[in-house]
């Protein structure tokens, strides 16, 4: 998906303190931070209007992962769906995840592919790709998780590639969980990626606790998307992310509602980078981002997106105002 604000803001993220150096001494108990979600508007008036929980003030990355939007349910039957033009993407991989609808995905690879519940799409921009988004005519309502993986130096221009898999379900305690990357509960998913990461979807039966081992090395954030939910004795409303710092073993959530609850749940070494983000590309200086938006106004680099019936989306104007340091608070 792409980031559709008219004036994005542009983003200096660091990893700060929790990056770098020897891991901090194991908490007597882990320390949950809440991420609370701030409203993006995708486009015009009728448009969908996302939560939008990474980046932020106090955290801008959880591993690499560095972009978390939630949306829906949004009942899409009269105001056109999803409708998303040709756009570019550099020195990241988009990660889509739907949990009701169907949409369209067209590449310059000349990938056509759609999105659909419990299957995950991968894109990989790597040194740059462009694509487009379109819910389908019989979808009515769309619900689901758009994130971004930013790309390592090492990577940054990794040739563009694009990945599908449909995780089966493992049952533990009666949850149900699908990993759609990495590996958690004796689940591991093929989708290879440059950094080590983890994202599993975890619906919780009403009335239970799961407790599940982690990897210490690994931080970790908890999305909800049906809930309240306890995350490691932290309740969490809809919308709300958990930031769990390394060094924890077991994961333990606890559905204390009479519904079923539903959460995302990422991970993945600190990342130890710096990253600037600014519309839908990632690089490493003011430079890098320029570069991206002159060759995708020119149409250089990116190729094309065969098969959608409109105009690519304009690139907004650069920022005149210097690029700040927004990162990892703790």
């Amino acid at each position: 998906m792409s980031n559709a604000e008219k004036d994005p803001a542009a983003i200096l993220c660091e990893t700060g303190s929790d990056g770098e150096g020897p891991a901090a001494p194991k908490p007597a108990a882990p320390k949950v931070d809440v991420l609370t979600p701030r409203d993006v508007p995708l486009g015009g008036p009728r448009a969908m209007t996302v939560r939008r929980t990474l980046p932020q003030r106090a955290r801008s990355l959880i591993g690499a992962w560095c972009f978390a939007d939630h949306y829906g349910p949004d009942d899409v039957a009269t105001s056109g769906g999803m409708d998303v033009a040709p756009h570019p993407h550099t020195g990241l991989s988009t990660v889509s995840w739907l949990f009701t609808g169907e949409i369209e995905h067209r590449d310059s690879l000349g990938t056509h592919a759609f999105v659909r519940p419990g299957e995950l799409n991968l894109m990989t921009g790597g040194r740059g790709i462009s694509h487009s988004e379109v819910s389908t005519p019989d979808t009515t309502t769309l619900h689901g998780v758009q994130l971004w993986v930013a790309l390592p130096e090492s990577h940054r221009d990794t040739p563009p590639d694009f990945h599908h898999y449909a995780p089966a379900p493992v049952h533990v305690d009666g949850a149900e969980i699908r990993v759609f990357l990495g590996s958690l509960a004796g689940s591991i998913s093929p989708v290879p990626t440059f950094t080590p990461l983890l994202g599993a979807e975890i619906l919780l039966p009403a009335h239970s606790t799961l407790t599940l081992p982690l990897d210490p090395a690994f931080e970790h954030g908890l999305l909800v998307d049906q809930g309240p939910v306890t995350f490691c004795g932290t309740l969490l409303a809809r919308s709300e992310l958990g930031h769990l710092p390394p060094g924890t073993p077991t994961l333990t959530l606890t559905n204390a509602s009479d519904d079923t609850a539903r959460t995302i749940l990422l991970g993945g070494t600190p990342f130890g980078e710096q990253i600037i983000m600014w519309w839908n590309f990632v690089g490493r200086t003011t430079e890098d981002i320029a570069r991206a938006r002159a060759d995708w106004a020119t149409g250089d680099r990116f190729g094309e997106v065969k098969g959608y019936d409109g105009a690519p989306l304009p690139a907004p104007e650069l920022p005149n105002v210097p690029l700040k340091p927004r990162g990892n608070a703790r």
